[in-house]
């Protein structure tokens, strides 16, 4: 047995059965060892190692297991980087196998040689080792898939080419050896008694109690439904924790943030008392004000309490196995009109989200497209999206119900991972349809030549069908309304108009199938068809750069000045954007009125 037979045999023996990858010379060694083990684990094979990366982050967060990735020395290991700091930066567990140069070469500024060690310190800080010898290989591929697990981390193992060749020899018991064993026992931490009492205190006292989860509390929907109910209490949700709770559920007042709703905004503004659960959720400004709620945080990585807000109370704890214990202690709020109120604002919400759907746009409206969608959406489907315009639409125009799975680039926000995350998911889940929404920038950036590894595997996939959704505007649309919004700067052609491409032609030209929309009346069959199809479907909608994503909390000043930027411009879409974009801002604020007089409705 050779080392790299070794490497292949610990996975299996973790249960790892699929890695992500792109072949080189750096980790030949491993590729014939794939090729004598009967591809076992799967070898799936990407376009480019950064889409190995991001299919690892998918495996993993619909999985919730270890998602493992490969890459050669040098620039494979380069461009694993930005998949993996997305896993690192949302707390899911990677590993990555990469390749490295002879030790014989090494130091000697050899060819592909790269200072793998240095260049892996921060994204893998938790457990980064190089093999030289065959006797350090259980402890190694052990310890990261195991710190990777625990610490919810991403974790690098180097192993040079001519390591992966030599035969493998176990550790010995002896001086200097380091043994090892397979399995990761499993925990549930809990807080202390009295700091539980302190939490129910807090709680108990607050007549306007509102709730902020994030992922971490996926596991406890049923005891988060219940301190709801308890405390009655209003639920918002941090986008990596969309779907950790229904929004079919009347209080549940969706994504809160620059991509959240208004009810979210108004529970926030508005609350007397603030518990957060299992989210690390960045943005101080939404929160409510500093000197506002009494506030209780719980999370099970002591590194992650007592940011973002002063919490009264950190509670170190399994988001489940904490509530579970805190709950007896909490007495339920017998006046509901703090809970009526809360749902009375997300009922007036969907009514917005309707209306904002149902506006003209040339040629369709992004938002209709997404909430189309939303009515159609099978209720065992997951759904991806990229960043951009599109993750607006995600966060406020689709209702997870029953056991959709939804995730995204959460806190790197980096452009691209939707479609290598829906193929990802889709290893993870080959009998659940999957459905990407991709802005048009995304797609080019990340997201075509990834349709040619969706050809290549999708008859492996009990259910075929993985929609991408493309929303094609010609434009990097999140980033010119932030220039709009920011710096008062219409429309700065060069940096932010994009080529036209026909989607839906070139996935059918990888053998896949695909449609064109340019009206809004086939928006709803192009859904229906793609979700019907027998391979992956992509669905090119051709959308109005104009419609705004504009943040449910912006002021009437705000979406004035906004608009006075774009009607400054002199683009060629200037006449469209000069008679549309304010109607569709009167349109988000309802009646067109200033909010403030409205008492924020």
């Amino acid at each position: 047995m050779k080392v790299a037979d070794y490497v292949l045999q610990r996975l299996r023996e973790w249960g790892v059965d699929h890695v992500f990858s792109y072949a080189g010379d750096g980790i030949n060694g491993l590729l014939a060892a794939w090729e004598r083990a009967g591809d076992k684990p799967k070898f799936v094979q990407s376009r480019h190692e950064e889409m190995s990366a991001f299919q690892a982050v998918g495996y993993a967060k619909f999985s919730g297991r270890v998602g493992v990735c490969a890459a050669t020395s040098g620039p494979g290991a380069i461009h694993l980087l930005n998949g993996l700091y997305d896993a690192k930066l949302d707390h899911v567990p990677v590993v990555a196998i990469v390749g490295q140069t002879n030790r014989s070469a090494m130091g000697g500024s050899y060819q592909q040689e790269v200072d793998l060690s240095s260049l892996y310190k921060d994204v893998a800080s938790d457990f980064c080792e190089t093999a030289t010898v065959p006797e350090q290989l259980p402890n190694l591929i052990d310890r990261a898939i195991r710190t990777a697990y625990g610490r919810r981390t991403v974790t690098a193992i180097i192993i040079p080419a001519d390591v992966q060749e030599l035969d493998y020899t176990p550790p010995g018991h002896e001086f200097k050896m380091v043994p090892s064993s397979l399995g990761l026992g499993r925990s549930a931490p809990v807080p202390a008694d009295e700091d539980l009492a302190r939490a129910a205190q807090v709680l108990n006292a607050g007549e306007k109690v509102a709730v902020l989860i994030g992922q971490g509390a996926r596991g406890a929907r049923s005891e988060v439904e219940q301190i709801a109910d308890v405390l009655g209490a209003g639920v918002a949700k941090a986008l990596l924790g969309k779907d950790a709770l229904p929004d079919t559920l009347p209080y549940v007042t969706g994504a809160i943030g620059l991509l959240g709703t208004r009810p979210s905004y108004e529970l926030m503004r508005d609350c007397d008392t603030l518990l957060m659960i299992g989210s690390s959720f960045p943005y101080t400004q939404f929160m409510p004000g500093l000197d506002q709620a009494r506030a209780v945080q719980i999370d099970i990585d002591p590194h992650m309490v007592g940011l973002r807000y002063p919490f009264e109370v950190n509670l170190v704890g399994d988001a489940r196995a904490t509530l579970e214990r805190l709950l007896p202690l909490l007495h339920r709020k017998e006046d509901r009109a703090w809970r009526h109120t809360v749902e009375e604002n997300v009922s007036r919400w969907w009514e917005v989200m309707q209306r904002r759907a149902a506006v003209d746009a040339d040629p369709v409206n992004p938002e209709y497209v997404v909430h189309a969608l939303d009515g159609l959406l099978p209720e065992n489907a997951i759904v991806t999206a990229d960043s951009g315009s599109a993750a607006n639409w995600y966060a406020r125009h689709l209702r997870f119900r029953g056991e959709v799975r939804g995730s995204l680039s959460g806190t790197l926000a980096t452009m691209g991972p939707a479609v290598p995350y829906a193929i990802g998911a889709k290893f993870a889940h080959p009998d659940r349809p999957v459905i990407a929404l991709v802005g048009d920038g995304s797609m080019q950036m990340n997201g075509l030549m990834e349709l040619v590894t969706a050809a290549k595997y999708h008859s492996r996939w009990s259910d075929p069908r993985l929609v991408v959704g493309v929303l094609n505007n010609g434009d990097l649309n999140q980033v010119t309304w932030e220039m709009r919004a920011m710096s008062g700067s219409p429309q700065f052609e060069e940096s932010q108009h994009i080529p036209d491409l026909h989607y839906a032609e070139i996935a059918a030209g990888f053998g896949l199938d695909g449609v064109r929309v340019e009206k809004p009346g086939d928006v709803q069959d192009a859904w229906q068809r793609a979700l019907a199809a027998d391979r992956p479907f992509v669905i090119d909608f051709r959308t109005d750069p104009a419609v705004p994503p504009i943040p449910p909390h912006a002021t009437w000043d705000q979406a004035e000045a906004t608009a006075s930027a774009i009607l400054r411009g002199d683009s060629d879409r200037g006449s469209m954007v000069r008679q549309g974009v304010k109607a569709k801002m009167q349109d988000f604020l309802p009646g067109g009125k200033n909010p403030q007089e409205e008492q924020g409705r």
